[in-house]
């Protein structure tokens, strides 16, 4: 039987990189994929290459941060596909880069509002469809700068919001528990998907040299002889999201090629 066959999941944060490969992940093991994000061109984009024919997707145009578009797009998957049995949150603003001494605060609560109160918001929309299916699975994606911060890009506030949001998880799997509600972290190190690709090219046009010299930097760090992917954190988002993680909560799980060991 296929990992989430009759399964409903919806997923926050459908763009090119990890939400597209989720979406098509959830399809792929034989589940419904419910897309938001803030662009429905991104959207209509990444539903037609995951399932031309429409049978397994929908979506809608949601920003996590509006309580009401949260509800919105569990709506949709109740509509369309009867039901909802786990929701993968990859909404985030990862863009915003510095320390504590540059800090710009309000950009700061900005960024808190879409990784931990916009999660948060997502989840508890979520809700009421997991209790009616009998209990399911939250998974947060986190970030290792959360545990470990990278000595190449200074990224306090995002590393704060997600730190906090594991925080919660811990809070949030005692609380949902009782209901067979799951909730479970997955902390990507450096995960090779555009937005990597995009520092790698930057990194080598400033410094002047091949993109392949400062990749293997990167995977010189690791365990294992090459970066993740966005597609292997996908694969443990939706082993988590699924049956066979049903005794798994309150947990976080690095994928990062062995870069750091807990």
């Amino acid at each position: 039987m296929s990992l989430l066959a009759g399964k409903t999941v919806v997923v926050s944060g459908v763009g090119a990189g990890l939400g597209h490969q989720v979406a098509a992940a959830v399809v792929r093991d034989g589940g419904n994929a419910v897309l938001g994000a803030r662009t429905e061109a991104n959207l209509a984009k990444s539903a037609a290459e995951i399932d031309p024919d429409g049978t397994h997707t929908a979506y809608r145009a949601t920003d996590i941060t509006d309580e009401v578009q949260c509800e919105a797009l569990v709506a949709v998957a109740r509509e369309r596909f009867g039901r909802v049995d786990a929701v993968v949150q990859v909404a985030a603003w990862d863009s915003y880069f510095g320390g504590v001494e540059d800090a710009d605060f309000a950009t700061w609560q900005s960024v808190i509002d879409v990784n931990l109160l916009g999660t948060l918001k997502m989840t508890r929309a979520c809700l009421p469809a997991l209790k009616e299916v009998g209990g399911g699975s939250v998974v947060f994606i986190g970030t290792q700068s959360a545990v470990a911060a990278p000595s190449q890009v200074r990224q306090a506030a995002y590393a704060a919001s997600k730190g906090a949001l594991t925080s919660a998880m811990y809070s949030l799997a005692r609380e949902l528990g009782p209901y067979r509600i799951r909730v479970n972290t997955v902390l990507p190190g450096w995960m090779w998907g555009p937005p990597v690709e995009a520092f790698v090219q930057f990194t080598a046009h400033t410094e002047q040299v091949p993109e392949a010299e400062v990749l293997k930097r990167l995977a010189d760090r690791m365990a294992l002889p090459e970066l993740a992917t966005d597609g292997d954190v996908a694969d443990a988002a939706v082993f988590l999201a699924s049956e066979r993680a049903r005794a798994i909560t309150g947990q976080s799980l690095l994928v990062n090629a062995g870069e750091l060991m807990r």
